[in-house]
């Protein structure tokens, strides 16, 4: 929902690919740009594992391309991607990310399987809480040539790549004003 904080609660037992994520549903016919600000504040606690790979922070899809997208704020296993390194920028008062671009082909994706680029901002030192300026990651990437298309969701995500664990949000939410 707009404006209002969506808290929730996660577990997992040695799953494969295990995605929580709470947001925006964005209605795929406007581009990032078109929506004025998009930001997320969100607040964790976690325990346990996250298996091979984890994320915490933001994840969302465009269409027309198909992108999938990550905004990594905190992980259990470190802050590595096997993507291509694109740069690295700063947002005041936020933090420093460095920035990937990756490809997936013929994956589980919002249409179905099919080949889609990854675009990943990974915080380089982890933080549990705090304001994320969206826009101002999608601009960065802009200017590294990782073209967004038409927004279909940006929400607080906890991905888990095996493990067990847990993990708490009293403040999960994104706002597009």
């Amino acid at each position: 929902t707009y404006g209002s904080a969506a808290a929730f609660s996660a577990t997992w037992n040695n799953s494969g690919d295990f995605l929580a994520r709470v947001g925006l549903s964005l209605g795929s016919n406007k581009t990032y740009d078109q929506f004025g600000t998009i930001a997320a504040d969100f607040a964790h606690t976690k325990s346990g594992s996250g298996g091979g790979f984890s994320s915490i922070g933001v994840y969302g899809w465009t269409v027309s391309p198909l992108v999938e997208w990550y905004v990594t704020e905190d992980s259990w296993n470190g802050q590595g991607t096997s993507g291509t390194k694109k740069g690295t920028f700063t947002i005041d008062g936020e933090g420093t990310y460095n920035v990937y671009q990756r490809m997936q082909n013929n994956q589980p994706s919002i249409q179905g399987t099919a080949s889609f680029p990854q675009f990943i901002s990974i915080r380089t030192t982890a933080r549990t809480c705090g304001h994320i300026s969206l826009t101002k990651h999608f601009e960065a990437w802009k200017g590294f040539g990782m073209t967004l298309g038409k927004m279909y969701e940006a929400k607080v995500l906890v991905e888990a790549g095996g493990g067990s664990g847990r993990i708490d949000f009293p403040t999960a939410s994104v706002t597009a004003e």
